[in-house]
């Protein structure tokens, strides 16, 4: 049997659970019907040479297999796809489809959408920040209006359920302090369509249960 390890945060502050990048891996790997075991890091863990090692950037998730290590989620959720077809189909049109929908998650939408997050959960303070958010905001409507008008006929990014809206989702759950989503009624009925999935709510209990079994005790 496949042994599969994931590495990520034993804790991360409220406004990040939910959001970590490991979730994808989780929920590909629960959509894949694949079992794995975890290896959590305490704060500061992730700047020591061992995992630097592993994850050149000192982040979050990184993926054992048999000696295989891979780091970056969307390249994690790839590798699961090609060991199931619900994630990438076996119709070679239509796992080239699902290849540019995952890679466009992540560097046609993600960038605007993390920008807009950037300002919003860690510069709203800043002098700067109300002068450059409406720019910000508007290249990330743009984009995910875009990611609506292809979903208009259909009720996934391909004919069916794959990697791709396994990451799409993710990106638009970046947006949960907002109404953005919320304001595009296709995405927001595609977002809960995927987040009504079995395997995400698996995924999601699993990256919430070490947050609230060692969250820090108030004093």
């Amino acid at each position: 049997m496949t042994n599969i390890r994931l590495t990520a945060f034993k804790w991360v502050p409220p406004l990040a659970q939910g959001l970590v990048r490991d979730l994808r891996v989780r929920w590909a790997l629960e959509e894949a019907g694949l079992p794995y075991e975890e290896k959590l890091l305490d704060f500061g863990d992730q700047n020591k040479p061992e995992h630097r090692a592993v994850q050149p950037f000192g982040q979050v998730p990184v993926y054992e297999e048999d000696g295989l290590t891979l780091f970056e989620s969307g390249s994690i959720v790839m590798h699961i796809g090609e060991k199931s077809p619900v994630l990438l189909p076996v119709e070679p049109g239509a796992r080239a489809r699902v290849r540019t929908w995952m890679i466009a998650a992540l560097s046609s939408v993600e960038p605007h959408v993390q920008t807009l997050v950037t300002i919003d959960l860690f510069f709203a303070k800043e002098e700067w920040a109300p002068l450059r958010r409406p720019s910000a905001l508007a290249a990330a409507q743009t984009r995910l209006n875009a990611v609506a008008a292809a979903l208009a006929e259909r009720e996934y990014l391909e004919k069916q359920f794959s990697g791709a809206d396994v990451l799409m989702t993710s990106v638009l759950r970046m947006l949960r302090h907002t109404t953005v989503v919320s304001d595009i009624p296709v995405l927001a009925a595609y977002q809960a369509r995927c987040e009504a999935r079995p395997a995400f709510k698996r995924a999601l209990a699993d990256q919430l249960a070490p947050f609230q079994r060692y969250a820090p005790v108030a004093a």
